[in-house]
């Protein structure tokens, strides 16, 4: 048996990857994938991002740590349980963030023009599917 979505969705994901490096070479795809998250979702407990991309905990960190480092995010304890963090843009996060996320916009704005909208919710429950069946094994 071919496979017939992995290869496609492996391509496609490495090529935006490509664009955020030209569009914001000094972002990793993770980066910009959390100051985007960040940028549509407020501030954010850790937990929340675990669940979001999935990550390894300590992938998780180190991309926020390099975020930290570079003064786009701040780790504030939660007011609601001291043992965890909620992460937030800095104002200089939020510069980043919006014009990343006006990149990637512009480019699914584009996807999302040449194709119906039916088109579009059947490759969102492929990836779904996909993703949950992952998940699962």
């Amino acid at each position: 048996m071919r496979l017939e979505l992995i290869f496609g969705i492996h391509r496609a994901t490495h090529r935006i990857g490509l664009y955020i490096q030209r569009h914001a070479p000094d972002l990793t795809q993770a980066e910009a994938h959390i100051l985007c998250h960040l940028h549509e979702s407020g501030d954010s407990p850790l937990s929340a991002l675990h669940r979001a991309f999935a990550h390894k905990r300590s992938t998780l960190t180190s991309v926020l740590d390099r975020l930290d480092a570079r003064g786009l995010i701040t780790r504030e304890s939660s007011q609601s349980d001291r043992r965890s963090f909620v992460i937030c843009l800095t104002s200089d996060g939020k510069k980043k963030a919006s014009r990343i996320h006006k990149q990637l916009a512009a480019l699914e704005a584009e996807v999302l023009r040449a194709n119906e909208r039916r088109t579009v919710d059947a490759f969102t429950q492929v990836i779904r599917e996909l993703e949950q069946k992952a998940e699962e094994q």
